[in-house]
Formats: structure tokens, sequence, C-alpha cells
């Protein structure tokens, strides 16, 4: 059972207004704030609370009870001199959890400044999500975790049919770990070294991009 949280929104856009829908479909409550009447006005239906507001008012997050939420999300987007603002003003009301969309890296320094808990690239991120699969014949879906670690999700080669984990050696020889095998009628979370991979499996791998990379030109060449 999924932990009820509260979440304040700030930015109405396409982004804010999606992230808002899907929080209160995955069993959450959102209050959802924005100046302009329209964006509020779109989303009234879908979450719990939507409020017309100005949240460069320090007075205003007030009134509007900012504090009590332990997570808020600023999801203005051209306007930095609000998305900054709005930013600052959360994490002075003492929120624990503020994240921040960035327009890019320069705005990102900015909110990571004045301190922001997490910035998100949207546009950037989804970019180079597909950036990543477009260029690749393996590669099913990928997620960045950090610099160093990526979690991919990876059609595996008929050049690995019928060995084992064991067998393969991923992890010695190219630095990256099979979490998970995915057949189409289930899910083989941490396989065993005995677990044998089909043509057409999917693999759950973790791993830096570049290990991943060598992974796939190598079965790619035995293909």
């Amino acid at each position: 059972m999924i932990m009820k949280k509260q979440f304040l929104i700030v930015g109405l856009g396409r982004f804010g207004s999606s992230l808002a829908r899907t929080l209160v479909a995955n069993g959450h409550e959102v209050l959802a704030v924005d100046r302009d009447a329209e964006l509020v006005q779109d989303v009234t239906p879908y979450v719990t609370h939507a409020i017309q507001a100005d949240c460069t008012d320090e007075a205003v997050l007030k009134e509007l009870g900012a504090s009590n939420f332990t997570h808020a999300i600023v999801a203005i987007g051209d306007d930095l001199q609000s998305s900054i603002l709005t930013t600052l003003m959360l994490k002075e009301l003492k929120i624990p959890h503020v994240i921040a969309k960035a327009r890019d890296e320069m705005h990102g320094k900015v909110l990571r400044k004045i301190g922001a808990d997490k910035i998100i690239y949207p546009e950037r991120d989804m970019a180079m999500r597909l950036a990543n699969q477009l260029s690749s014949n393996s590669i099913i879906d990928y997620i960045e975790l950090s610099d160093e670690y990526n979690i991919v999700e990876m059609l595996a080669s008929p050049a690995m049919h019928g060995l084992s984990l064991q067998k393969l050696n991923i992890r010695a020889r190219f630095g990256c770990t099979i979490l998970a095998i995915k057949t189409n009628d289930r899910m083989n979370v941490a396989p065993s070294a005995e677990d044998k991979i089909e043509a057409g499996n999917l693999l759950l791998l973790i791993g830096s991009l570049e290990q991943i990379r060598q992974l796939e030109t190598h079965y790619d060449r035995k293909r």
C-alpha cells in the first residue's frame, strides 16, 4: 500500500499539471497553484485543491499553509525570476524537500545555490533518454540515476540464448549487473548464476552507459 503524501505544486504548465494529475491518480493529495486562472481552472477537476495565487509572495505562501507540506515542486518554466524567488521562499519556510524544474544548467546552478534539494531538467532528460533509445538496436528504456549509474532495459541478444549468467559473466567482463530478467509471463528479480537467458528476454541492467554500450557492442558483433 502506498503511503499517502501531500504535495504542493507551483506552476501548472504542461509539466506541472501532468505531475499533479499523476500524483493524485497515485493516491496522493495535491495543492496546485498558479497565477494563471485558466491553468488553475483546467487542473481543478483532477487535484485535491487548486488555487490562483502568486507564490513569489511569502505572505501568500504562509496563507496557503505551505510550511505544512513535506514536498514542494516548483514547476515554473520560463519565468526564471518567479522560479528562483518561489524556491527561495519555500526553503525559508523550512519545507524539507523542494524540487525545482530548471530550464538550463545555469538556472539549475542558481536553484541549487539557494537551497533546492533536487533539480530536474525534464526537456533535457527526455531528449537524452530518447537519443539513447534511438542510437541503439537493443536498448528499450533508459533511466539516468547519476553520472556513474544508469538503469537500462535491454533486449537480450540472440548470441546470449541458452547461456547462464555464470557463463556470460557480465559483471566481471563489462562491469554492469543484471538486476532482473523479464520474460512474457514473469519478472525474475535478482536472478541466480544458473538462470539462463533466452533470445528476446528483456534484461534490466545497472551500470555506466559506457559499460552497457560495451556489452551491447560485444554481443551485436556476435549476432
